[in-house]
């Protein structure tokens, strides 16, 4: 992925570790936080920069927001 920061790619490398890449195994912040070991806004803000690239999806839900993956070229 060409133009993904170091943050971005850290990221999505957690989420990739995690197993978010469909719609069924969707991971929170929190858990996206906890294995990439960086700061809960950091790691917010990286997914909504991501999702705004077209590379990851946001599903709300009732307690916390889960991501997954949906781009990965």
């Amino acid at each position: 992925m060409a133009d993904l920061t170091p943050i971005e790619e850290s990221i999505l490398s957690a989420m990739k570790e995690l197993g978010a890449n469909k719609d069924t195994s969707i991971k929170t912040a929190d858990d996206i936080m906890r294995k990439c070991n960086k700061p809960k806004g950091l790691v917010t803000n990286t997914l909504v920069t991501l999702a705004q690239k077209g590379i990851i999806k946001r599903v709300a839900r009732e307690k916390a927001a889960g991501y997954f993956i949906i781009n990965t070229k």
